[in-house]
């Protein structure tokens, strides 16, 4: 049969089916070979955590699948929050998504569950679930664990959660030495200058710049009266004028104290060195307050002094510079410096006197979640004004007051205006408001199923 089919019935006849003939053969072959060993597979652990109930799965289900995609991370946060999980049908879509996503991976650690992890251990592609943190302790968790326990002992005990780091910082990879530093962020103060000021010498460059960016957080540090020196050297007061000398170079103290030499594309050396130096000043050293000097005549480096003076509030989140620097350049990390009900005032009147643009949907992102109804009302407004101008370029607009209004404020919404953009707002905020609900919801029932257990027992 085999030579029959090299040279070809016409030169070899053959008596018979020579393609069914084939078609057993290799049927025969292969069913005489020895099966393959499968590597022997443990079962899936079982689970620890409830999973959410089923209309806020179903719901999670119907945001995967398109509908309002961008709450995806708010949901994922509200359901981490109640300290459920997902159910496990939707764990494959999930974990791609977070292979895609890595901004919802913080939230996968506990809503994967064990069974999560199982999977992830199966599939190369979904093993970055393993280094979210699952709620295990500093000594025995991942490092991520180990970051997520650093900030629960911060919150509680500044000092403890110092001396913990201390204890393992020689022996930690460089990667963690760089994320532990940043916990230290809450709960600041001058009794963590001695670490920070050690930690400036670390081999590993984003260590130094935490440290050198908490340090500047501090009047009171070594770093900030070095910096202190620095900008003194460099501006000069005298009446409403201000007098500036760019440094002449950048040297290895400047350098270790977070000055980083090489600037970026497009800016100068001695604009870039001057910026940062003030940028580290302790803003009271001045000896000015905000506004007066805003007002003073800058006879040179102009922009670059005040651009230095928008980061030192950032850096050193100081809410009357804040709140000054925001007046004269709206830059949305001002904000940030500023309690959220304030926030909320700021970009209200600002949404008030300013046009739709690029710079107001970036004003209206750094304000914190969740718009009270000042700031809704005021959108709102917005809102129904353009939608008579430019109907077409309130797309964004719309989503932002969808998604950051307090979603209890639907009602508000829906009868703020019959405008058809109003009611997509509306629409989404009723969109969340249930989702919420059904989270909550979650966790009433089974509070209410382990009540008689407890009055039984």
């Amino acid at each position: 049969m085999a030579s029959t089919a090299l040279v070809g019935t016409d030169r070899r006849p053959y008596d018979g089916d020579l393609l069914a003939r084939a078609a057993v053969e290799v049927a025969r072959r292969r069913a005489g070979r020895p099966l393959g060993q499968a590597p022997q597979q443990q079962p899936a652990p079982a689970e620890e955590r409830p999973a959410v109930g089923r209309r806020a799965a179903g719901r999670l289900m119907r945001i995967m699948g398109g509908e309002q995609e961008r709450l995806l991370g708010e949901w994922l946060a509200a359901a981490a929050a109640t300290g459920r999980r997902v159910p496990p049908y939707a764990l494959p879509e999930l974990l791609e998504r977070g292979r895609r996503d890595r901004s919802i991976r913080v939230h996968l650690g506990v809503l994967a569950g064990r069974r999560g992890r199982w999977l992830a251990g199966l599939n190369p592609a979904w093993a970055y679930l393993l280094e979210e943190p699952t709620g295990q302790t500093w000594e025995l968790g991942s490092a991520a664990d180990r970051r997520a326990h650093l900030r629960r002992v911060r919150a509680a005990d500044p000092a403890r959660a110092r001396r913990l780091l201390e204890s393992t910082w020689g022996s930690e990879t460089p990667d963690d030495r760089a994320e532990f530093a940043e916990v230290l962020a809450d709960g600041l103060s001058m009794d963590d200058e001695p670490f920070l000021e050690q930690a400036l010498d670390d081999r590993r460059r984003e260590v130094r710049q935490t440290a050198a960016n908490l340090l500047t957080r501090l009047p009171g540090s070594r770093l900030s009266r070095r910096m202190a020196e620095r900008a003194r050297a460099c501006v000069t007061i005298a009446g409403e004028v201000i007098t500036v000398e760019a440094p002449e170079l950048c040297d290895k103290a400047m350098e270790r104290d977070g000055v980083r030499a090489k600037p970026p594309r497009g800016i100068g050396e001695r604009a870039w060195w001057l910026q940062q130096i003030i940028a580290r000043a302790p803003l009271a050293s001045w000896g000015h307050p905000p506004a007066r000097l805003l007002r003073m005549k800058i006879l040179d480096w102009d922009a670059e002094v005040k651009a230095a003076w928008v980061r030192a509030a950032v850096l050193q989140k100081d809410p009357e510079w804040a709140r000054a620097m925001f007046g004269r350049d709206p830059i949305a990390d001002l904000l940030e410096c500023l309690p959220p009900d304030e926030q909320q005032e700021l970009a209200a009147d600002f949404v008030k006197k300013h046009d739709l643009d690029s710079q107001l949907i970036m004003v209206l992102g750094g304000v914190s979640s969740h718009w009270r109804e000042g700031l809704a009302t005021a959108v709102l407004r917005k809102i129904v004004k353009v939608a008579t101008t430019q109907p077409w370029n309130l797309g964004e607009l719309v989503k932002l007051a969808g998604e950051h209004i307090d979603p209890a404020l639907f009602p508000l919404a829906e009868s703020y205006s019959p405008v058809e953009s109003i009611q997509r707002v509306a629409a989404l905020l009723r969109f969340r408001a249930d989702m919420y609900d059904e989270l909550s919801a979650s966790e009433r029932s089974e509070e209410t199923m382990e009540r008689p257990a407890k009055e039984g027992a």
